[in-house]
């Protein structure tokens, strides 16, 4: 027989671990629930001859107790450590980009996690799970770091275009407006630019003039961006020959209502026959 002893002082932790082995299928699993002094308790019996499968579902119910219970308490607390001189605004900010990068980082950071416990549990048959969590599983916590670290250089990005966009911006409202129509064609991710008589405006024109507004490249575009920041047109026409990404994207939040979008017109499909030319 194989047996281990679960301990927590959470009630809603030893209801989430009886939850999940009653509707758990695996047969020759006795288990009972049993308070004591200072910790309660789920106590597991398995009396199978499988004790590499039983050993596979107490680390597996563990460490997704850990991830349920603790994860964002161990971020929440790298966090508040490492990055204390963000205000709280900001470390709830990375606290929910760091769990978006969890979601991406699942497979690995969890398997990780599934490895430890079980080489813990191979060795111990008490887990008190607060112990576990914050002292026997180094490795999830590096990698929990790791992310805390990539969650605060997405929000440092995330800050800076956002106050650039709003230096843009204001710099696009207050500004002399320039012509009137500028034609923007937007293929393979590149930009065309045409003047109101479909003439080719070159995007190194007037680029010293601009410069200075743009210190941060979002894209190989930025040359068309400095372009229309030196030109200031009333309305801007973005021919869509690929789809949007975030070039367009910023476009659209720095010059707002100026801009359109059109498909279908005869520029739209004259560039698209062009590409579907050169895709040949």
């Amino acid at each position: 027989m194989k047996s281990y002893c679960i301990k927590s002082n959470n009630d809603k932790i030893i209801e989430y671990l009886l939850d999940r082995i009653e509707n758990i299928n695996f047969e020759n699993i006795y288990y009972c629930s049993k308070n004591f002094e200072i910790y309660k308790n789920v106590i597991i019996h398995y009396v199978g001859q499988n004790v590499k499968n039983f050993e596979n579902f107490i680390s597996e119910l563990v460490s997704n107790t850990i991830i349920s219970f603790y994860e964002e308490k161990i971020l929440t607390r790298i966090i508040n450590n490492n990055y204390f001189y963000f205000d709280n605004y900001e470390r709830k900010i990375i606290l929910e980009n760091c769990k978006e990068i969890c979601k991406l980082e699942e497979f690995e950071k969890n398997e990780n996690l599934f490895n430890q416990v079980l080489s813990y549990i191979k060795e111990n048959k008490k887990i008190v799970l607060e112990g576990i969590a914050n002292f026997r599983v180094s490795d999830y916590i590096k990698e929990l770091d790791n992310i805390v670290d990539m969650a605060v250089n997405q929000y440092i990005i995330e800050k800076e275009y956002n106050e650039f966009i709003t230096l843009l911006k204001a710099y696009v409202n207050t500004a002399k407006i320039g012509p009137n129509l500028v034609h923007l064609i937007y293929t393979n991710g590149e930009s065309i630019l045409l003047d109101e008589e479909k003439n080719i405006i070159p995007l190194s024109e007037n680029i010293t003039n601009a410069k200075y507004l743009s210190d941060i490249s979002f894209s190989s575009n930025d040359y068309a961006l400095n372009t229309l920041l030196s030109l200031l047109p009333r309305n801007i026409e973005i021919h869509l020959i690929c789809n949007e990404d975030e070039f367009i994207n910023t476009l659209k939040l720095i010059f707002e209502d100026r801009i359109s979008i059109c498909r279908e017109c005869n520029i739209c499909k004259t560039y698209k026959m062009i590409q579907n030319v050169r895709e040949i």
